[in-house]
């Protein structure tokens, strides 16, 4: 009885960790087209904003058009997805920590990025 219940509570968390991270990227990259929860441009690194071949804007709808798919394949495959979601999040603290700007999105980022790593394993197990 204890082990039915153990696994009911582990699928719910592993479902409430799927859900969180196929809506929080499909929301944050439709919203790098509106700009309505932030202005997204000014968590570049000036520095990579000059190497751009062209806007801010155009690189983070590109960017918005990743955090979609990857909430997508979290949502398909959420062990695939959630290692791409938790890498995804590395490399945009990491990029954050560099120019030493953000850096408090960079740790929630970070923690983010844990929370994602251990929602595709979780899921691993919960199938």
């Amino acid at each position: 009885m204890e082990n039915t219940a153990s696994s009911r509570q582990l699928f719910q968390i592993s479902n409430l960790l799927k859900y969180t991270f196929v809506i929080v990227p499909i929301v944050a990259g439709a919203d790098k087209f509106l700009n309505l929860l932030t202005d997204w441009p000014q968590y570049l690194s000036p520095g990579l904003t000059d190497l751009l071949p062209f806007s801010a804007g155009v690189f983070m709808m590109i960017i918005g058009v990743i955090e979609i798919a990857a909430g997508l394949i979290v949502l398909k495959k959420p062990e695939l997805g959630g290692m791409i979601v938790a890498a995804w999040l590395v490399l945009i603290a990491l990029s954050l920590l560099i120019g030493f700007h953000f850096t408090d999105v960079a740790v929630r980022d970070l923690v983010m990025a844990i929370a994602a790593f251990s929602m595709a394993k979780l899921s691993m197990v919960t199938k």
